[in-house]
């Protein structure tokens, strides 16, 4: 009887809901979903590393091909370079300012096309949804898209880097599920009563409720605005109305053009086009990284909203 009493507490412990189980036991499938993780996370920081000890390296040591993850002869010289010219500087702020209307924008189409969905006395729910979702799935390619921005006198201007990707079908559908599972109907049902409109409930009742979700696809929105390059390329001919990102696309596809792009005759050329390449890839990327930490527990629970769709 002992035994068995033994039996069952050490079946209780290994089965805890804190974690026991998996320390008590080490599997092989344990040890191999280590490397493969480590690996993965190792492709991510590796290069990361070697450029950004490239970009602090002295240019003898990274013209002979010295330079892995530690940095040589460490110097500045680049990152004054780019400070001085200023022209990765002024695109800096200027993907700022896009970034952030653009995630304003985004977020309230989002925000007016996902709360009339997620109630169910809207008439013609489903033929909306519908609708709306089709973007999704089906495009009308680059040639007739840059048809439309013509025709729309949108080419080479700021707006054109915002309007056409502002609603987002993916996300649309994330918040239109948070809201039909945590906005309880009993709440708008006696707002209603109370004389209450629908913008009064949304403004007053919804969004408050709603600020994990907002802060998700305000994140969603802002990355993917930020990564972006291929409209910049496609509608944008001015020089001062390209984004960081594909300036820096620019740079790094051709090393003479990295020299001309980044410094001008204003700013003195102290390092060679390979050291300004890391350099800049350092200078857009950086600010990003550093959000990053402070945004992955947004990022982790938008995926877990999105992962049941109804």
């Amino acid at each position: 009887m002992a035994k068995k009493n033994e039996e069952v507490v050490r079946g209780a412990e290994m089965s805890s809901p804190d974690g026991s189980r998996a320390i008590s036991k080490f599997r092989v499938s344990d040890l191999v979903m280590i490397i493969f993780v480590t690996v993965l996370c190792a492709t991510c920081v590796v290069p990361f590393l070697h450029v950004a000890a490239k970009s602090i390296s002295a240019d003898s040591y990274v013209i002979a091909k010295n330079i892995y993850f530690w940095p040589k002869g460490i110097n500045f010289e680049a990152y004054k370079s780019i400070f001085k010219d200023g022209t990765l500087v002024y695109a800096m702020g200027y993907s700022v300012l896009v970034t952030v209307i653009f995630t304003v924008l985004g977020l309230l189409v989002c925000t007016c096309a996902a709360y009339p969905l997620s109630k169910k006395r809207l008439k013609g729910k489903t033929f909306f949804t519908f609708v709306l979702m089709v973007p999704m799935y089906f495009t009308a390619g680059i040639i007739p898209s840059y048809l439309l921005m013509k025709d729309l006198n949108l080419l080479d201007n700021m707006w054109v880097l915002v309007w056409p990707l502002i609603y987002s079908p993916y996300n649309m559908l994330i918040m239109k599920t948070f809201l039909q599972s945590n906005i309880p109907d009993s709440l708008e049902e006696s707002a209603f009563l109370d004389g209450a409109s629908n913008i009064q409930i949304l403004t007053k009742i919804v969004i408050p409720l709603s600020k994990p979700i907002i802060a998700t696809l305000a994140l969603f929105y802002a990355v993917g605005r930020w990564n972006s390059y291929a409209d910049n390329m496609y509608y944008i001919k001015t020089d001062k109305l390209k984004l960081v990102n594909y300036k820096l696309y620019q740079m790094v596809a051709s090393a003479s053009e990295a020299q001309s792009a980044t410094l001008s005759e204003a700013a003195a050329v102290t390092s060679t086009p390979e050291v300004l390449q890391a350099a800049c890839i350092m200078f857009v990327t950086l600010p990003i990284i550093c959000l990053y930490p402070f945004a992955q527990k947004y990022f982790v629970k938008g995926a877990m909203i999105g992962a049941v769709k109804g």
